[in-house]
């Protein structure tokens, strides 16, 4: 009888987190978070009403936390969970084991000694990047480049220890060696990451003479970049393990090198099809003639038929860029057009006012095709 009146002296577990009886789990944990960052003793230091009530929250986090518990307590109050001499009545140790997420956000330590694992000194090298131009035909066909890279390397007097020949990192005498510190809050064991080993567990006291302890050297390399065919403008190609060496024995980083092609004096490229215009005559065009046209493998002879327009687009199948990492290439479009001459002598202008004559035009007004129309509207 004594054990259920003094159960009975505290407050409701519901009351104590401002959460109701129908409050889902999620709810629940998200009252005890707000209330933790608020009442834990780190934010209120010498605050010992602040330690009680912290205290206060956590003991009815615990048994509202746990459905077992939990449904006990809604069924028979206090008494429903009796006592122990290992602490206040209902309350478990073990349910700290799923408030590392929770106090690991809020105020990012361990606790109870949970996760203290020994942070490794070693760091990943960082990534580098260095920027490549190419002709255009390079970036066509593909080519070998050098290309000089400054980074830091692995020191091959200490190799990326950082301490001195004949010598090796000692244990930390902040954190005999574990990496973390502990304090003791009320009754909660708090552990830090060691601010002297930033958590390796493990100093160097004789630094490498060469490399002054970082493990690292600065050095100038020339890196072979294979271009592959069919590469195009701002294309980055990766080098794994070419960038930075990491800090004490860490990995390397990677090398990204950033190509950047010129432009070709004719030719414009749109995904892997080429395309150029071609100037022709009126002649050419009206009685159809051929033509040698440029490609990137040289002059390609093309059959003008009769009655051409001024504007019509020819393709030549595979003269175009090879699919890059894949097979065959686009094509040549070659759009012809007539061109006009700006001055004419004595006979060409007879010929012409005689062809006139002889091929009259109508000149009156056309609808424009959709296609025109809309091509107007970007020009």
């Amino acid at each position: 009888m004594g054990e259920f009146l003094a159960a009975n002296t505290k407050r409701d577990y519901y009351e104590v987190l401002g959460v109701t009886r129908a409050s889902t789990d999620v709810e629940i944990k998200s009252a005890y978070r707000k209330l933790a960052m608020t009442h834990h003793p780190d934010r209120n230091p010498d605050n010992p009403e602040a330690e009680e009530k912290f205290k206060e929250i956590t003991e009815a986090y615990a048994i509202l936390a746990d459905s077992e518990k939990r449904s006990l307590y809604d069924r028979f109050g206090h008494a429903g969970l009796g006592g122990g001499a290992g602490g206040p009545a209902g309350f478990d140790p073990a349910i700290f084991q799923d408030f590392g997420d929770i106090f690991g956000d809020i105020f990012g330590f361990d606790m109870f000694g949970q996760g203290g694992r020994r942070r490794s000194r070693a760091q990943r090298g960082a990534d580098l990047r260095e920027d490549l131009n190419l002709e255009f035909e390079e970036a066509v066909f593909g080519v070998d480049k050098k290309v000089n890279v400054r980074r830091h390397e692995t020191c091959d007097s200490c190799r990326g220890s950082g301490a001195a020949s004949g010598k090796a990192p000692v244990a930390c005498k902040s954190c005999n060696g574990r990496g973390q510190v502990r304090y003791q809050q009320g009754f909660f064991s708090i552990a830090r990451t060691c601010p002297t080993c930033q958590g390796a567990g493990s100093v160097v006291t004789d630094p490498c003479a060469k490399c002054r302890g970082e493990g690292r050297l600065l050095r100038e390399r020339v890196v072979e970049a294979k271009v592959p065919a069919g590469v195009e403008d701002g294309t980055r190609i990766r080098f794994t393990g070419l960038g930075e060496a990491g800090a004490f024995s860490g990995p390397a980083g990677d090398l990204y090198i950033v190509l950047h092609v010129k432009e070709h004096v004719f030719f414009e490229r749109e995904g892997n099809d080429l395309h150029c215009v071609v100037p022709i005559s009126f002649p050419q065009a009206a009685l159809g003639t051929e033509i040698l046209v440029p490609t990137l493998e040289g002059e390609h002879k093309l059959k003008v038929p009769e009655g051409t327009q001024s504007g019509t687009s020819f393709r030549i199948k595979n003269k175009g860029v090879p699919v890059l990492n894949g097979h065959g290439a686009g094509d040549l479009y070659v759009e012809v057009r007539i061109q006009t001459p700006g001055k004419l002598n004595k006979r060409q202008r007879e010929l012409l006012a005689e062809l006139g004559e002889l091929a009259p035009v109508e000149n009156k007004p056309q609808s424009r095709s959709l296609l025109g129309r809309v091509k107007d509207m970007f020009v």
